[in-house]
């Protein structure tokens, strides 16, 4: 199918963006790698009647590392988070999950940001931000304000970015100890949605003991999941095999996932159990590594 008819801008600025937002009204969206918004289009999924492509705004695009956070701008690529030193030398959930997102074209033009604010719990992006305890700043006409990515998610497609507002930085509070994290999804072909899939993040200290733990899953719940049972489990434990097996055991029990043509609820929950145990084994092994 092909997309209703819309005015297109491509303002040079945040300010300008804002303005624009605002002048057209709640029928406007904005664009940004259009991989998640431009299929809903060609649906009729989605029918705004103005889009604002933030691709020409400066200083949106970035990793670094400042103030005790990982910094990345909602504009930064996914092949930039394959290719930074930062990210392939420290946050290997980033990696993993960057390199199971469709295909080297997508990747190359599709945003973080993008990835996030679609408020799309299939994408791989809000697992892994669930798990590494990512704050989110909005910014709009009134200044900047910071949301914890466990306020972030209010339903299907709805997120905490109001009309006139646009998703523009990641903060990542930098490890304190060893540090270790990991994603997998399953599907059923390169670039299709993830049966199930697991984010995971770890921090151990000298002792052996988990100081910090973070698991957020992909697909199986009707909101990107934050599995709070499991994490308090590793919390304080030195991660033996009966922890990280009952962390898992919590995962597969909490989320809550629905029969399609990529499995039914028991095979789902089964992923979910299996690759938590994966991932959690995965990034214990990097955080001592």
């Amino acid at each position: 199918m092909i997309a209703e008819n819309f005015k297109y801008a491509a303002p040079s600025s945040l300010q300008e963006a804002y303005e624009l937002l605002h002048e057209y009204g709640d029928d406007a969206k904005i664009l940004a790698g259009g991989h998640s918004l431009v299929p809903m289009m060609k649906l009729r999924f989605a029918s705004p009647t103005h889009l604002v492509d933030i691709n020409n705004i400066p200083g949106l695009a970035y990793i670094t590392e400042e103030d005790g956070y990982l910094k990345i701008g909602a504009m930064t690529r996914e092949h930039e988070l394959e290719e930074s030193s930062i990210i392939t030398n420290k946050y290997h959930v980033f990696t993993d999950a960057s390199k199971l997102i469709a295909d080297p074209q997508v990747r190359n033009f599709g945003t973080i940001g993008g990835n996030i604010a679609h408020g799309d719990a299939a994408n791989d992006h809000p697992a892994v931000m669930l798990a590494l305890k990512a704050e989110v700043q909005i910014s709009g006409q009134d200044g900047d304000r910071m949301v914890s990515i466990n306020d972030f998610f209010h339903g299907f497609y709805m997120t905490a970015v109001q009309h006139g507002e646009i998703l523009t930085e990641i903060r990542i509070p930098v490890p304190r100890n060893k540090f270790g994290s990991a994603y997998h999804k399953e599907e059923r072909k390169v670039g299709d949605y993830a049966t199930a899939g697991v984010a995971v993040a770890i921090e151990i200290d000298d002792n052996g003991v988990c100081t910090n733990a973070g698991i957020g899953l992909t697909n199986v719940n009707p909101l990107p999941m934050k599995v709070e049972r499991s994490e308090a489990v590793l919390i304080g434990s030195r991660l033996t095999t009966e922890d990280i097996a009952t962390a898992a055991k919590y995962a597969a029990e909490d989320c809550s996932p629905s029969e399609d043509l990529r499995g039914d609820e028991d095979y789902k929950r089964h992923l979910v159990k299996v690759i938590t145990k994966r991932m959690l084994n995965k990034a214990i092994q990097r955080a001592k590594s």
